[in-house]
């Protein structure tokens, strides 16, 4: 240090700490050549602050916010470790520390590894959460012995690693503890986080801080599972597989009608024609259906979709089936499953009608006795 600072050092008899914006230093020793502070001096605190005093290693007074005037009868410790009897008018030597006692609000938490929990439907999970915390220092005294130490400029990334390091082993401990199901755990996360902060503040609370605000923002599962829980949610909003596939595969029947190739163009273009339309044709075969021409779907608008002449769709124990071609029709006929009076339909009808009123099948019936009179 220069002559100048040493003289301007003689003349200066107020001790303070302002601190510069967007400051994260929560403990910061008042620079003094010497450390000799001037009996009478001014000690200014400001709001969000406390000043320590340290003598030859020991800790001394601490002074909350306001304007302070350091003589020995307002410094009962510092005056006791020196010894000072009587008054005297010399400067003495003391570290001063300032300790910022603000909230310091908007710091991270989150869990690296993820925590294994036993879910009552799902079983074994992983999971991870993450959150915000606020703090504040609370016993000045403590956290000065715990933590700052001899630090010239204790900052809130020396510490951060250490909070959150016990913040995510008690938030596991309690997570694992609540035993609460994964698909209920967001209505949940405010229950959690106050339990949480219960078990967390006592690890704080020993270095001097306090935990004045926890939140759980999210806890949440692998990837894979979370895509396996959108899979189930959307059998659960489709409902009946089979219902769902009728109408695909109606909706493909449409769409193929509608373009130029048909079936076979639109199965070209997805590289399986054929087995493409077979699936979609039995899948159609079995939707149900009734006499007045509705399928499980709703009521069909416009004629059935288009499918190759001279084949039938039957209508047998009120479900459809089919296509047919004619001989098979006439294996059914013999069998007894098709009658007279049962419904069917082809390419060209405009409706449903009963397999004797159709020119191509009335043949059929020419060997088929007609049902005895009641």
């Amino acid at each position: 240090m220069g002559l100048f600072d040493t003289l301007r050092a003689e003349f200066i008899d107020i001790v303070e700490w302002t601190e510069p914006r967007q400051n994260e230093v929560l403990a910061y020793r008042f620079p003094r050549r010497g450390n000799e502070i001037k009996n009478g001096a001014r000690l200014t605190v400001r709001e969000g602050q406390a000043a320590v005093f340290v003598s030859e290693g020991e800790l001394a007074d601490v002074y909350p916010p306001g304007m302070h005037v350091l003589e020995t009868r307002n410094m009962p410790v510092l005056s006791t470790l020196m010894g000072w009897k009587y008054g005297f008018s010399s400067p003495f030597k003391a570290e001063v520390y300032f300790i910022s006692t603000r909230q310091w609000t908007d710091q991270k938490w989150g869990t690296q590894n993820p925590i294994i929990l036993r879910d009552p439907e799902y079983g074994p999970v992983r999971v991870r959460g993450y959150g915000t915390y606020a703090f504040r220092v609370t016993d000045p005294g403590a956290f000065l012995r715990q933590l700052v130490a001899t630090d010239p400029a204790f900052e809130v990334f020396e510490i951060s690693n250490q909070m959150r390091n016990s913040i995510v082993a008690r938030f596991s401990d309690v997570l694992g503890q609540a035993k609460t199901p994964i698909l209920d755990l967001a209505g949940n996360y405010e229950r959690i986080a106050n339990l949480a902060r219960e078990r967390i503040s006592p690890d704080l609370e020993s270095m001097g801080l306090t935990l004045t605000q926890f939140y759980v923002e999210n806890v949440s599962l692998p990837p894979e599972v979370e895509q396996a829980m959108d899979r189930r949610s959307q059998m659960g909003i489709v409902g009946d597989l089979n219902n769902y596939g009728r109408f695909q595969a109606a909706e493909a029947i449409r769409d193929a009608a509608n373009n130029p190739g048909g079936i076979a163009g639109v199965g070209a273009g997805l590289g399986a024609g054929v087995g493409l339309a077979n699936h979609m044709m039995s899948a159609v075969a079995a939707a149900p259906v009734n006499t007045r021409g509705l399928t499980a779907s709703g009521s069909l608008d416009g004629p059935p979709p288009q499918l190759p002449v001279s084949t039938f769709f039957v209508a047998i124990n009120n479900t459809q089936h089919g296509p047919f071609d004619v001989p098979t029709v006439m294996s059914r006929i013999r069998d007894g499953s098709v009658t007279r009076a049962t419904l069917v339909w082809k390419q060209g009808m405009a409706n449903w009608a009963g397999a004797e009123s159709v020119d191509e099948l009335r043949a059929l019936f020419a060997s088929v006795p007609p049902l005895l009179p009641i």
